[in-house]
This record gives structure tokens, C-alpha cells and sequence, in this order.
């Protein structure tokens, strides 16, 4: 059963490259990963007793888990709302901005605010909807904000804010 969408519910926002991820990631399930588990499950089931059979039992659990992540994705990209991020006419941060800020200590770390879809944070995307996320959002260079870490509390300073990938050092 599918839920009804109600006024109350937001927009899921989503960069052009964080939807083209979960379009290729699709696209691979559907075209490579599916037919390579059927064709075993088939291969398997050709083998006789199927009850006592691992690889079909197996096989066809690993075919409930890639429609079942089919599935999702499918109906995350139809809620999903490809946003184009334009620089902001005074630079400030908001969706799809590149963020440099440096902490209290000294250490300085690259951000890009997207939708929560699409975070990773080791890869330096962090959600809007994040603390961190927040807390940046519609700061500019020069800014110093607060921010609520596991750690304690941190002082971190905007250095820059971009609208293209950094350059790589």
C-alpha cells in the first residue's frame, strides 16, 4: 500500500549528480545484477530438490533483496526533486554549495550541503537537514557559527563558499 502524499509533507530536494547515482545504481541492479541472480536461481532450480537446495534458497533471497532495493529506489527518484544549485547572489550557503569552514583547532574541512538522499559524509556531502547542515546554511564567508558536536560544542569559521568543486591539492 502505497502512502498518499499530504500538504504537510516537504520537498525532497536532490543535486543532478546525487540523482544520476541513484539512476546508475538502478540501471545496474536492473540490467547486471538481476539477470546474473535469475540465471543462477534457473541454474540452481534445474538441479532438482529445491528445498534442500542452498544455492536456489539463497539465490532467490538475493532476488527478494534486489527488488526490494529496486523498489525503493524507484519510488525515492519519483519523490525526489532534481534541484540545478545556483550561486546565491550575496554567497551565501545554501543547497548545493561548496562550504570550506575551519574549525577552533585550526583545521580546515570542504563540504557540499545536497538532500539527505544523497550524504556521505567521508565523500564531503553533508545534508541540509543535518546539524552541520543547518548550521550552515545561509552563512557566508567570514561567518562564525556554533555547532552542537558529539565531541562539545565547536566554533567553526566559513573560509569560502563555491558553487564548483574545489580543486583537487
Amino acid at each position: 500500500m502505497k502512502a498518499v502524499p499530504s500538504a504537510m509533507t516537504k520537498p525532497r530536494y536532490i543535486t543532478p549528480e546525487g540523482f544520476r547515482r541513484l539512476a546508475s545504481e538502478h540501471e545496474r541492479i536492473w540490467s547486471v545484477d538481476r539477470p546474473k541472480i535469475v540465471a543462477e536461481v534457473e541454474a540452481a532450480a534445474a538441479l532438482g530438490d529445491r528445498s534442500e537446495n542452498a544455492e536456489y534458497v539463497y539465490g532467490k533471497k538475493k532476488l527478494r533483496e534486489l527488488d526490494r532495493r529496486l523498489r525503493f529506489l524507484s519510488e525515492r527518484m519519483d519523490a525526489l526533486t532534481v534541484v540545478d544549485p545556483r550561486p546565491h547572489p550575496h554567497g551565501r550557503a545554501f543547497f548545493g554549495a561548496w562550504v570550506t569552514i575551519e574549525d577552533d583547532e585550526g583545521e580546515a574541512r570542504t563540504f557540499r550541503l545536497v538532500g539527505p538522499d544523497e550524504f556521505d559524509v567521508a565523500a564531503g556531502l553533508i545534508s541540509v537537514e543535518a546539524p552541520l547542515g543547518r548550521a550552515l546554511l545561509g552563512k557566508q564567508e567570514g561567518d562564525t557559527v556554533l555547532f552542537l558536536r558529539p565531541a562539545g560544542e565547536a566554533e567553526l569559521t566559513i573560509m569560502a563558499v563555491r558553487w564548483s568543486p574545489p580543486e583537487e591539492t
